[in-house]
């Protein structure tokens, strides 16, 4: 059975390359935000799936490394995918959609709570396409009352 790329998977090309990114997180509202820069290689598997493998340094110059991988899946009608990351043992499993304008692509996931104390929280991963060469990417945890609170952003741009 040999799946056919669809529009969705033709989405997804667009992250395919080389990227430089610089992001800012902040760990607590309390907290001044951290800044550091990385690379990311993104490329296709079989025009259905990217795979993005992220290298950096975190914000206390410890190397970190992650890995993206981003597809659709036509029976669930959703993009899927999982991050990992170097610096923590949770595997987060990704679902999502684009929104009407089809330059934003949320994806839904559960993990680890940040406040350390074994629940689990709802985040989200939104990746915004700016321009060919210029993608953002925003994560953010839901809160208690239902709100959602950014806790990093990252630009990627598109090396030369």
């Amino acid at each position: 059975m040999q799946a056919e790329p669809q529009k969705e998977h033709e989405w997804l090309r667009q992250l395919v390359g080389e990227w430089t990114s610089e992001m800012t997180c902040r760990m607590a509202p309390d907290q001044p935000p951290m800044t550091s820069r990385g690379t990311e290689s993104v490329r296709s598997l079989g025009g259905l799936w990217t795979i993005g493998e992220g290298q950096g340094d975190a914000p206390d110059g410890t190397p970190v490394g992650s890995v993206m991988t981003l597809g659709f899946d036509p029976a669930k009608g959703r993009f899927v995918g999982t991050f990992i990351a170097s610096m923590m043992s949770a595997f987060w499993h990704y679902e999502g959609a684009l929104d009407a304008s089809g330059k934003v692509l949320t994806l839904d996931t559960e993990g680890p709570s940040m406040a350390g104390d074994g629940r689990t929280a709802k985040y989200q991963d939104v990746i915004t396409i700016v321009s060919p060469e210029h993608r953002t990417l925003t994560s953010r945890i839901q809160g208690e009352d239902g709100g959602w609170t950014e806790f990093m952003s990252a630009h990627y741009r598109r090396r030369a």
